[in-house]
């Protein structure tokens, strides 16, 4: 029996106990919905692809596709009670695969994974301003990443985890104590491998670890393992992350961090496990603003980090514009005014405001994983095209880096 149960009826709720029996009632709520929403058994499943989207992804005529399957070439694909072939992102996967070996001079456009000295790609996704729609850039380029055929590792650096919530984990009922990050880079004899904290995804091609409210152990201890000792080396505080993220670089050709919203002791790991760095940014003056103290936070950090020996040094640093209402003209102004300032640093495409992605959210879904008609047609393909455009300029410079055009 807790001691909120035994607490005479005159007694007043304190407010710590007030919020947490609050805090209980909703996680409770958002469980019921996650049941109601993902049954019967409450795990979050992928839509099937058609022959014409399949084929538009591999970038082949639908025929050939079509073909492959008559003859029984490569994936064997289900039927619609209609007859239409449907394949799962795991059958494409391996049409990726098969293709890349038939036509070996082709294999790279199949299979853009990477190959031999090609550097993993750690991106972080940071800003401490809340609505910039960090999450939202980190859900949507993981997936897009994976439909284009990579291996990628989303991880959830947030401990308010809602990464994890996109991918089907509510922190509270499904990660447990030492199942999140922390666990690889705590500085006790309680420390676990990473791989035992990676978890699959319904998502082919993607991993998880997820995140709960455990990592601000880390915030909590880093200053007294400090002062202990914990100070040279990779087990100095800002090197602990890529560290472990070196223990699985073979598995993954992309690592997307979704970093806290504050300059703590994990935000700066994050900044110096990253090769890459997206910061997101609401076009309006205020968040401008609240990004300018951000900027200048982490740059001060950062010249610390470098005095003890750390090496920042990003293959690119971008700003994606999010949450942009091309018709509003204080946006407008302030879009100009970053693109002025930042040049080429700010990505060209932006990610528009619309419904379509507010629709998604509340499913916690990403437009990829929306069907064709849980929202308009014309909406979800504005949608669709803008966030298409963001994330077709990030892989770009991912494959620049691994030297390719």
């Amino acid at each position: 029996m807790t001691t909120m149960n035994m607490r005479p009826e005159n007694m007043i709720e304190s407010s710590a106990e007030k919020i947490s029996r609050q805090s209980q009632l909703l996680s409770a709520q958002l469980q019921s919905l996650r049941e109601r929403i993902y049954e019967p058994n409450a795990i979050k499943t992928l839509k099937t692809y058609t022959s014409r989207e399949v084929a538009g992804l591999l970038g082949i005529a639908e025929s050939t596709l079509r073909q492959m399957s008559l003859d029984g070439e490569g994936v064997i694909p289900d039927r619609h009670d209609n007859g239409r072939r449907a394949y799962t992102l795991e059958q494409i996967n391996e049409t990726r695969e098969h293709l890349a070996r038939k036509r070996p001079n082709d294999a790279l456009e199949f299979l853009p994974r990477r190959r031999g000295s090609d550097k993993l790609q750690v991106i972080a996704v940071a800003n401490f301003k809340g609505g910039s729609a960090k999450t939202t850039t980190t859900v949507h380029l993981a997936h897009y990443l994976a439909i284009a055929g990579l291996r990628v590792l989303a991880l959830d650096l947030d401990p308010q985890a809602s990464l994890s919530a996109m991918f089907g984990y509510q922190p509270e009922f499904d990660v447990d104590e030492n199942e999140t990050v922390y666990a690889a880079i705590r500085y006790d004899d309680r420390r676990r491998p990473i791989r035992d904290v990676i978890r699959k995804t319904y998502f082919s091609g993607i991993d998880l670890i997820p995140a709960n409210l455990e990592l601000m152990e880390y915030e909590h201890e880093t200053p007294q393992a400090i002062a202990d000792g914990h100070g040279r080396g990779d087990e100095i505080f800002f090197r602990r992350l890529s560290s472990v993220i070196r223990e699985v670089e073979a598995d993954y050709d992309v690592v997307l961090i979704d970093a806290p919203p504050q300059l703590g002791y994990l935000t700066l790991g994050a900044l110096c496990a990253a090769t890459g760095l997206l910061i997101t940014i609401h076009p309006a003056m205020i968040d401008v603003a609240s990004m300018n103290q951000f900027l200048a936070m982490m740059s001060d950090l950062m010249y610390v980090i470098e005095e003890r020996g750390g090496v920042l040094k990003h293959d690119f640093i971008r700003y994606v514009i999010t949450r942009h209402n091309p018709n509003d003209g204080p946006q407008v102004n302030v879009v100009t005014l970053l693109r002025s300032l930042f040049k080429e640093d700010v990505l060209a495409p932006a990610v528009v405001e619309t419904t379509a992605i507010a629709s998604a959210g509340l499913e916690k879904k990403s437009l990829y994983e929306m069907s064709r008609g849980s929202v308009g047609r014309d909406t979800l393909n504005r949608a669709l095209e803008s966030v298409d455009s963001v994330n077709k300029e990030i892989l770009r410079h991912i494959k620049e880096v691994w030297g390719r055009s």
